[in-house]
């Protein structure tokens, strides 16, 4: 629980913060499918076959964390 203070020492704000997490996870996992698909044009395969499985664990890890701050 974090509580702010002012200079005059009165309570701002009372906030929890134990379940949040930002948008990097599917940031992340939509460059990851960007640098895969052109890594698959211009015939590196080996890159795009990489960077489609790094892109599609971020988009599991991403659901997982969703489902689980949305239940508590």
């Amino acid at each position: 629980m974090a509580i702010v203070q002012a200079a005059t020492g009165s309570i701002l704000a009372v906030q929890n913060v134990f379940l949040q997490f930002s948008g990097d996870l599917i940031g992340l996992a939509i460059l990851f499918l960007v640098l895969a698909l052109v890594a698959g044009l211009l015939g590196a395969t080996g890159v795009a076959g990489l960077s489609m499985d790094i892109a599609k664990w971020l988009v599991i890890i991403f659901v997982i964390l969703a489902v689980v701050s949305f239940v508590f």
